[in-house]
């Protein structure tokens, strides 16, 4: 398939293809996460909202909250929990689930300076076009004394299953989406993205470089996933 065309977005990540290739995927999103994450995606939705250590009455974002299955966990601590995603598709397939969703653009976010007590972003920093730019954004609608959750794919701690999960695993993740996603070409995309990640303590250098403080990471599942966590 050609590079940028509407079905994936290319490591450029240009916001309007990438935007247009998760409103293609919306309506499955859920289902494939769940098949591509061998359903750990639940466990790791509960550890971020315990990582985020919410409290009723507090005011949290969800950014890249893509149909709003995290922000409803979130929900669960009793806090208000908004969700945030630049995929119209997305928050449309998403419609069903009671919370506020708002549109929204990681790189220049609609709210105002120290609008929230905390803030998370789940699967969704490496698809942005300027990481430090939208950590900026982050830091700037946090609260003095915000805590910041980021939950992301990341780089297996093991060397040899690094090399399998990277190489053989990341390959093959196109064929199994072709089973239980509408647009196969997207995951093609998704491989790649994680595979160019940066890995936990570069990621954490970049927290620290927005003005970040007790930035630390807790590896989920061998380090597939990492949740980094920081206070402003």
């Amino acid at each position: 398939m050609e590079s940028g065309s509407q079905d994936r977005a290319t490591l450029d990540k240009d916001p309007a293809e990438v935007a247009a290739m998760f409103d293609g995927v919306a309506k499955r999103y859920d289902r494939t996460n769940t098949v591509l994450s061998f359903g750990q995606d639940r466990g790791w939705r509960r550890k971020t909202r315990k990582a985020l250590d919410l409290r009723p009455g507090d005011i949290v974002l969800d950014l890249a909250a893509g149909t709003a299955v995290s922000t409803v966990e979130l929900g669960t601590s009793g806090a208000h929990c908004i969700a945030a995603d630049f995929s119209l598709g997305m928050l449309k397939a998403g419609a069903h689930r009671d919370v506020p969703k708002v549109a929204a653009d990681a790189m220049s976010l609609p709210f105002a300076d120290e609008s929230f007590d905390a803030a998370t972003i789940s699967f969704g920093l490496r698809n942005v076009h300027d990481v430090p730019t939208a950590l900026s954004e982050l830091r700037r609608v946090l609260k003095p004394g915000g805590r910041l959750v980021i939950c992301e794919f990341s780089t297996p701690t093991f060397r040899a299953f690094r090399t399998v999960y990277m190489e053989y695993l990341m390959k093959a993740l196109p064929a199994v989406a072709t089973k239980v996603s509408s647009n196969p070409a997207a995951y093609v995309y998704l491989a790649e993205s994680i595979r160019a990640w940066p890995d936990q303590p570069h990621l954490a250098a970049l927290i620290r470089m927005a003005g970040f403080t007790d930035v630390a990471w807790q590896n989920l599942t061998g380090g597939i996933a990492a949740i980094h966590s920081a206070v402003l």
